[in-house]
């Protein structure tokens, strides 16, 4: 199943949302995807989600916040958070605000479905 929504592209695949940023994440971009992500969470069998940077240059606190409250909504449903194809700039902010101690870190979309895949079987 795939949607498509401005700055952002969907996908689930199986229990996991995977949110495409197809822009830099700033405050603006944030408020859709937080609005539209959560409705797709809410609505039924979503318990991992994955953000993929491929095309993410920049990010704001608003993106830290962003996923932050998504991991919140999926722990409390007993899945996990990712990101994959986080660029320099972006691993940056990462690091430094401490979000891997708390989300997994994968380089493809593809390496971290099958991760989350394995934890699941395991």
């Amino acid at each position: 199943m795939q949607m498509e929504k401005e700055r952002v592209h969907y996908e689930v695949h199986q229990n996991c949302l995977v949110v495409y940023v197809t822009d830099d994440l700033d405050h603006h971009a944030v408020l859709q995807l937080r609005e539209y992500s959560d409705r797709l969470i809410e609505a039924g069998n979503i318990r991992h989600i994955i953000f993929d940077f491929t095309d993410v240059g920049f990010m704001d606190s608003s993106g830290i916040g962003l996923i932050m409250g998504r991991y919140k909504k999926v722990m409390f449903l007993g899945g996990r958070a990712a990101v994959t194809n986080v660029g320099d700039v972006v691993n940056r902010i990462f690091t430094l605000s401490g979000l891997y101690q708390i989300i997994e870190r994968y380089d493809t979309v593809a390496d971290a479905l099958q991760g989350m895949k394995s934890r699941r079987e395991g």
